[in-house]
Parts: structure tokens; sequence; C-alpha cells
């Protein structure tokens, strides 16, 4: 969760939102990224998005071997996009009480409807990562 929350910081120091994400497999890092919605003029640009279309398009098919750290509660796209990548391990810092979809406002990954359901582990870090968001939109008010 640290280098996802490094990540976060280089996203503040863009004027980007400042959210963080790793992809790490059996322990290695494989991504790692920040929210880049300004800079690519693209509501879609979370951070978790872009990791998961960069690690699709080198042809793998499906991440069960994958665990993703963000510094904040996915939203649906995102928790979406975990569950039809199969993503083997979710965990992530901050609840997000306005846009969560891991258990704030809705929890997806626990949907019975859908054939795939992450391991997730919540928390981690939380309050750092809280305190980071909080003071950048304090800035931006």
């Amino acid at each position: 969760m640290r280098l996802a929350l490094s990540e976060a910081h280089k996203a503040l120091s863009e004027n980007e939102i400042p959210i963080g994400a790793v992809l790490v497999k059996t322990g290695e890092l494989i991504l790692s990224d920040h929210n880049r919605t300004r800079q690519n003029h693209n509501p879609l640009a979370h951070a978790e998005k872009l990791l998961i279309d960069k690690i699709l398009s080198s042809k793998i098919k499906f991440l069960q071997e994958y665990t993703l750290y963000v510094t904040l509660e996915p939203c649906l796209m995102c928790a979406g996009l975990m569950i039809w990548a199969r993503l083997g391990s979710l965990v992530f810092a901050a609840r997000d009480p306005k846009a969560g979809a891991v258990g704030s406002i809705y929890n997806v990954l626990k949907d019975k409807s859908f054939n795939h359901h992450p391991e997730v582990i919540s928390g981690v870090l939380g309050n750092e990562c809280s305190l980071l968001l909080s003071e950048f939109f304090k800035s931006k008010r």
C-alpha cells in the first residue's frame, strides 16, 4: 500500500485527484499508476482502470493470481472491471462514502449475480490515504 500511496502523491504533484494503485503478482510489483482524469481529459482514467487496461493489453486474459492495491475504495466502474478481469484480490485503504462500490454505497464484489468475487481487504493505511484526499479537496474549495 505504501507504493500505491507514493503514486497518490505523484498524482497530487500533477494536480490530479490523489489516488494511486499498484498491481502485484506473487509479491512482485508488476505495474503502478495514479489517477489521470485531468491530464487525459477523461473521467474514466482512474488508477485501477489504467492498470487493468494495461495488463490486459499484454495478452493476459484473467488476473486471478494478481492483487490490486488502491488508496481509495473503487467505484462501480472499477469494481466491475475487477469482476470481468477476474482479479484475485483487492486491498484498498480509505472508504469512499460518495461513490464506493465495495461496501460503502453498494458492494458489487459480493453480489451473488456475478460469477467472480475477488478477496477484499480494506482499511490498510486508511487514515493516511483519507487525509491526503481530504487535504486535496480542502485546497480546491
